[in-house]
């Protein structure tokens, strides 16, 4: 059966401004790093990307290395794109990214003019596509030139390829000397994409925050559920197929009994706000329009609309946001903090 989106997908999402550019954003965006690999049923993928566009949601991100195996959440996409998403591919903001390791030998990973540029088209071709809306750098290189790094990028932009230059996982540091060198080349850096939530609040002690609107540009939040501790998963006991179970990034061994004591008291602080735990987590990433856009990830089209609901509430008053600062405490799941730390 041909899918037909709803005629009424972008009456209740909110769709913000990127930084200083044209460019908007849906509040929530759909990351396809878990749940797109050979791994999971295809039918299901199609499920919840239609979810997500029948709900204003028409940002999807990907990277190179999404799977398993790398390379395979791309090719399902591009499957979609052409079974589903062709006639509106107008509507879409498509982005990919290229940093960790995607192929044997030398030039498979990190930051390299031949490596960005090789990725990208590789992505191209997954996808089936003529160009992506962004492409990013995955994570700085400490090896490779900035100006090397963020040249490609440039290039890339230049030559059709992406729409839009972004970096990922940068520090405050970085990233204003690779958004300094894109201006210089004449392409502006749209986007930032760092870890943020409740209980990886490393861009606010970097300053990172401080240095995006300072410059003006925009920010996409990944792992705002703290890939999936902030949700009523977690609130009783680890389930025999969650994340934290299957060892995929998240683990296990950090969910403690006091953890769950605090995860309740924030599903308690949730509840009180008529919202889900993973609800008041989105909606305290998204607060006061710091972030551009909050990017969650789905196993479910459940799961997109619990999401999407979160922009339904999206103010917090100060007697809540202390309270959550009591039992949000910092935990170490950043997995990328290696990358911002160089």
């Amino acid at each position: 059966m041909s899918y037909e989106p709803k005629n009424s997908r972008y009456e209740k999402m909110h769709y913000r401004r990127c930084g200083s550019s044209g460019l908007k954003l849906p509040a929530i965006s759909l990351g396809l790093w878990h749940n797109f690999g050979e791994d999971y049923d295809h039918n299901s993928k199609r499920i919840i990307c239609q979810a997500a566009f029948d709900n204003g949601i028409t940002h999807f991100d990907l990277a190179n290395n999404y799977g398993p195996p790398p390379g395979s959440a791309e090719e399902a996409f591009g499957e979609i794109l052409k079974t589903d998403f062709s006639k509106f591919r107008d509507e879409l903001i498509i982005s990919s990214k290229a940093g960790y390791n995607m192929w044997d030998g030398p030039y498979g990973e990190w930051g390299s003019r031949k490596y960005l540029i090789s990725s990208c088209d590789q992505s191209l071709k997954r996808m089936g596509l003529d160009y992506v809306d962004i492409f990013y750098s995955h994570r700085f290189d400490p090896d490779t030139p900035l100006e090397e790094t963020m040249g490609a990028l440039d290039y890339i932009v230049r030559s059709g390829r992406a729409l839009y230059a972004g970096i990922s996982s940068y520090n405050s540091n970085r990233t204003r000397q690779a958004v300094e060198i894109l201006k210089e080349l004449g392409t502006p850096c749209l986007i930032h994409q760092p870890s943020y939530n409740l209980m990886n609040r490393w861009v606010e002690t970097d300053g990172l925050l401080d240095t995006l609107d300072e410059l003006k540009i925009g920010s996409i939040a990944f792992t705002p559920l703290a890939q999936g501790l902030l949700t009523d998963k977690y609130l009783s006991k680890i389930p025999t197929d969650s994340r934290a179970m299957q060892g995929k990034s998240l683990n296990k061994t950090m969910i403690s009994s006091n953890m769950m004591k605090n995860l309740n008291h924030l599903n308690d602080i949730a509840v009180a706000r008529g919202q889900t735990l993973a609800q008041m987590a989105i909606s305290w990433v998204l607060r006061k329009e710091r972030v551009t856009t909050a990017l969650i990830g789905a196993s479910s089209a459940r799961q997109i609309l619990d999401c999407v609901g979160a922009i339904e509430n999206l103010e917090f008053s100060g007697v809540e946001l202390e309270e959550i600062d009591r039992y949000a405490k910092e935990e170490s799941i950043n997995l990328w903090a290696k990358s911002a730390e160089l």
